[in-house]
This record gives structure tokens, C-alpha cells and sequence, in this order.
């Protein structure tokens, strides 16, 4: 090639424009998001086995063959590349596990993954697609197709060597018969209920992972408690002579367990601070509004499905201002 042919170096770097957003770490992967998860799991995850031994390994698995049996199925059925590997599949699993009965069948449990995965994911396209949270799904179609293996008498069974299932949860036992658990239980969490909720100290110390990690958003935690806070406390207030106090709202149940792990599901919750906000607070206050006035001594699931299903909305309320100003609308 002659001196004259020869194509001119450019002056200055190559740019290239790609629309926003242009922060990116090559670190924070699906995969990565969900072994963080499964880490803040543990500390639950082993105060199920000190309380309920064999029956949460067994739940664990029956969820976790349900969820990852489906992932592969559907996957295949859909001919897309095999996703087991991402994780997602093996994090709905142990959170739906935590969120059953020890007793609960085999079947329940791999039915309820299958639910999970198929209902909650796969309908709507796969992960990063879903408008509810997956393992939340599973759990209300086996609650509802399995009414009595799910509800309150399930939890309880007079005849087991386990004391925690020979006594009422504690959300049963203020609800039906007006009796407090002591705070130190609700703690440590040598009580009844579901695996993953009984201890509130491994709950927390989960959350703080989580978002030490910034795996998790913290504003949707805060707006839980903030506002279960402030109307149980309003509560405690016209009722000065319940034994249930703030503390007691805040710790026990399923409360501290979906606030950091099931409310937190990058996917199904809103992109804003101001709408995580939102969500946060919305589901405070349909979890109280459940506890005290419906027939249901729980309200964490239905609370988080209920908010799932206003995240389209939330987000286009929220959309920040840009910089600069907002952008001019033509006539």
C-alpha cells in the first residue's frame, strides 16, 4: 500500500454512544446476586434444623426438586439455553421451603415448586420477566389447592417428639386464643411456624448481609417495618392493655423473613428509591391490615403478591426528573 492509500489514523479516541445506563460492574451477576442470597439464607436455614430437624431438610429438598425440575422442563420445552446454573431456580426453592410447615407432604412441597417456577417465572416470559415473586406464587397455589395441609392445624401436631409442633404459632396463639409468645423465643427461635421464620436474629442477620452486599435495597425493608411500627404501635396505644407490644409485631411471624427475602426480589419490586419506598410501606400496611382484621393470622404473602401486582404502576409514578430538567413534551 503506497504512502498515498494509506487510511488516516484517527485524531483522538474511538467513543462509542450507547444509551444509558453507562455505570456497569462486571461483578454484580445474576449468579453472583443469587449465592449471595443463599448465604443469608444459613443463618435460617440452621436454626430450621436445630428446631425442626429432618423435617426441614425435607422440605428443602421436596421445594427444591420442584423448582429445579421445572426450570429444566420448561426450559427444554422452550428450547432456551439451560439456566439451572444461574441460580435462581435453587434460591426459590429454599426461600418456598422456609416458608412451609414442617409437616407439610412430600407432594406439597415439589407441587408448589412446579407452581413456582411455571406460574411465577415461565408464564411470563422467564427470569427478569415475572411481575410476582415466583417462590410467593407457589406458595399460595399449594395454600389454596391444599387448604387444611397449609393452614393453621397443619403447623401443629401434638404427637411429635419435636416441642415447637406440639404448641401453636405464635401469630395463631395471640390471633385465636390471646396468648403472647415471650419476645426471647420469637429471638432465638425455638417456637413454632414456618422454617425460615421463627427466628428473628437469623433473619436479620441475613437482611444486614443482604445489604451489606447491596444484593438487597434497603429502602423496601425500612418501609416495612416503618409502617408496621407505627400502626402497631397506634394499636398498642388504644389498647394499652395488650401483652402484643411493637416489638412483637416486628418479630414475630413471617414479618422480618419477607421484608429482606421474599420483598426484596430485584425483579418484582420497584426501580426508584422513592418507589421501593412505596412498595415497602404498601406492604406494612396490608400485613397489618391482614393480622388485625382478616380471618388470617399471617398477611406476608398476600401482602407481597398484592404490591407485586402495582410495581408496573409505581415505577411510572416514580420516574425521577432527568438531569436538566424534564424533557419537553411536544404539542
Amino acid at each position: 500500500m503506497t504512502e498515498e492509500n494509506k487510511i488516516p489514523e484517527a485524531a483522538g479516541p474511538v467513543i462509542h454512544v450507547s444509551p444509558g445506563p453507562h455505570i456497569h460492574s462486571a461483578a454484580l451477576t445474576t449468579r453472583r446476586m443469587m449465592l449471595d442470597v443463599l448465604l443469608a439464607l444459613l443463618p435460617a436455614v440452621l436454626v430450621a434444623f436445630w428446631v425442626f430437624g429432618g423435617y426441614a431438610l425435607a422440605q428443602i429438598v421436596y421445594a427444591l426438586a420442584g423448582c429445579l425440575g421445572a426450570e429444566a422442563l420448561f426450559t427444554a420445552m422452550r428450547k432456551k439455553p439451560f439456566s439451572l446454573m444461574d441460580g435462581s431456580a435453587a434460591v426459590t426453592g429454599v426461600i418456598l421451603a422456609l416458608s412451609m410447615p414442617a409437616t407439610a407432604p412430600w407432594y406439597v412441597g415439589v407441587i408448589a415448586g412446579f407452581a413456582a417456577i411455571g406460574l411465577g417465572k415461565v408464564i411470563f416470559g422467564g427470569l427478569g420477566n415475572n411481575i410476582f415473586n415466583p417462590a410467593m406464587v407457589g406458595r399460595a397455589f399449594v395454600m389454596i389447592a391444599f387448604a387444611t395441609l397449609m393452614g393453621a392445624s397443619a403447623y401443629v401436631d401434638p404427637d411429635s417428639s419435636i416441642q415447637a409442633l406440639t404448641r401453636a404459632t405464635p401469630m395463631t396463639a395471640i390471633k385465636m386464643m390471646h396468648e403472647t409468645t415471650p419476645l426471647s423465643a420469637l429471638l432465638i427461635g425455638n417456637t413454632n411456624g414456618s422454617l425460615g421464620e421463627t427466628s428473628a436474629i437469623a433473619c436479620i442477620l441475613g437482611g444486614v448481609y443482604l445489604l451489606w452486599r447491596r444484593t438487597a435495597s434497603w429502602e423496601i425493608p425500612a418501609g416495612v417495618l416503618l409502617a408496621v411500627a407505627v400502626i402497631s404501635g397506634a394499636i398498642s396505644v388504644l389498647h394499652p392493655d395488650s401483652s402484643w407490644g411493637v416489638l412483637h409485631s416486628l418479630t414475630g411471624g413471617a414479618l422480618l423473613f419477607g421484608a429482606f427475602f421474599i420483598a426484596t426480589d430485584p425483579v418484582s419490586s420497584p426501580v426508584t428509591p422513592k418507589g421501593k419506598w412505596i412498595f415497602g410501606v404498601g406492604i406494612g400496611i396490608f400485613i397489618m391490615i391482614l393480622r388485625t382484621l382478616s380471618g388470617y393470622p399471617e398477611g406476608v404473602m398476600f401482602a407481597v403478591l398484592l404490591m407485586n401486582a402495582v410495581v408496573p404502576l409505581i415505577n411510572r409514578w416514580t420516574i425521577p426528573t432527568p438531569v436538566g430538567g424534564p424533557v419537553p413534551v411536544r404539542k
